[in-house]
């Protein structure tokens, strides 16, 4: 591995999409700024990247407080400078529209898109004097629709993609490449698991192909990051190959 003078910020390092960017990026010699609401469950994260040999800095953040974006950010970009930084918030609940109450709204409003907005301003404060940087942001299906059940969530992720969308065209000419990826489908994670079974019945995991690895979206925010900067992309939607869309 060799080291990079350089940091990459997860926001929303989780114990599987964020945790497996962190693992790519330490992987790959960046130092590792994670953060998430409950900081003691970074642990085995961070053990697992120093038994590895990278690096990383695992804190709790509350990604809705402008005051502790704007601190851990500027502890990674202090540390090394700011490289990329990944917003990966999900949010992802499901209520029927009469139940959806105004706190779960403002809630759900708060986590996937004012969050993504602070972190994404905070970010490009940064890299903008250098003249070079990533921002990207992870969006779902309900990113471009609004299924039944789904419109705090889907009203959030519409946002989001707004703010980035609007991030990108403002700060690509900058030399700050911004990306919306949309991950098209049920990623592996245990609480997807339980909810095909309980939607699907017990033969729903019989197709190995049918969820995402996690590790396959870290991949791919890797290949956003490796991209020239005359061939960006702004949207990338990701899916497995049999899914039905």
């Amino acid at each position: 591995m060799q080291k990079r003078n350089a940091t990459v910020a997860v926001i929303g390092a989780g114990d599987y999409i964020g945790g497996e960017i962190a693992k790519k990026f330490a992987s790959e010699g960046f130092t590792v700024f994670a953060g998430r609401r409950n900081g003691a469950k970074l642990e085995p994260l961070v053990k697992e990247i120093e038994k590895a040999g990278g690096e990383i800095h695992a804190r709790s953040l509350d990604a809705r407080k402008e005051e502790e974006i704007i601190s851990f950010l500027g502890d990674a970009d202090k540390h090394a400078p700011l490289e990329v930084c990944i917003f990966n918030i999900g949010a992802n609940v499901n209520f029927p529209i009469l139940e959806t109450t105004e706190r779960v709204f403002r809630k759900v409003w708060e986590m996937a898109c004012y969050s993504g907005f602070l972190a994404g301003r905070e970010a490009a404060r940064l890299m903008l004097p250098r003249g070079k940087g990533n921002i990207f942001f992870t969006g779902a299906t309900a990113s471009l629709r609004g299924g039944t059940g789904y419109a705090a969530f889907a009203s959030a992720k519409f946002g989001l993609r707004a703010v980035a969308q609007a991030a990108a065209r403002e700060l690509g000419p900058k030399n700050i490449h911004v990306a919306h990826l949309i991950i098209d489908s049920g990623v592996d994670t245990e609480w997807v698991r339980q909810r095909r079974i309980e939607a699907l019945g017990p033969t729903a995991l019989d197709n190995p192909d049918a969820l995402m690895p996690p590790s396959s979206v870290a991949e791919s925010y890797w290949l956003l990051y490796q991209q020239p900067r005359s061939a960006w992309t702004f949207e990338l939607e990701i899916r497995p190959f049999g899914e039905k869309w």
